[in-house]
């Protein structure tokens, strides 16, 4: 029962804070510099957690031929960057490295 009290009182707490933020922004004119420097924050926040999964392996930086996920991740950068496709590049990266797996 506590769980699920967790859960819901999480949930409402969560979605009160999202609606803060519309409804302050939503009554004010954001400056456009804020509003340009908005659109980086989905990018450096992305790179945060994939860029370590991609470069750090038990805790060393493997920048080799032999980092599968590096040499996924560049074949996924390659997908998005042609296509602009999220799923697109979601299943290339995943794919390139479960063939990568297989093969080496």
């Amino acid at each position: 029962m506590k769980i699920w009290l967790i859960i819901v009182l999480g949930g409402i707490l969560t979605y009160l804070i999202r609606l803060s933020f519309i409804l302050l922004f939503g009554q004010m004119k954001i400056p456009a510099l804020a509003q340009r420097s908005l659109r980086f924050i989905p990018p450096a926040v992305l790179s945060a957690i994939i860029f370590p999964e991609l470069l750090v392996q038990s805790g060393q930086v493997n920048l080799s031929a032999g980092n599968l996920r590096l040499l996924a991740g560049l074949v996924a950068a390659l997908v998005a960057w042609r296509t602009r496709n999220a799923v697109l590049t979601i299943l290339a990266g995943m794919g390139a490295l479960l063939a990568l797996q297989a093969l080496l």
